[in-house]
């Protein structure tokens, strides 16, 4: 790929990620409830997130040998 294709999809990227979000929204009298049953959920997520932090991947343990010649 190019350089100056590499720029012109750079360019439509950024444009198309500062255009605004739209959705419709009907907010003629209807209300919504929202109940958890006195749970808070976020918790929970976090609980796990933190499991999975010990599943990442840690570095390789290097091992160098040295070969000694006899006298």
């Amino acid at each position: 790929m190019n350089q100056r294709t590499k720029i012109t999809l750079l360019i439509l990227t950024l444009g198309v990620a500062s255009m605004p979000a739209l959705a419709q929204d009907d907010t003629t009298g209807t209300t919504t409830r929202n109940d958890n049953g006195g749970m808070d959920w976020g918790w929970l997520g976090l609980l796990g997130l933190a499991g999975l932090a010990g599943l990442r991947r840690k570095a390789p343990t290097v091992v160098h040998h040295q070969a000694t010649t006899p006298r």
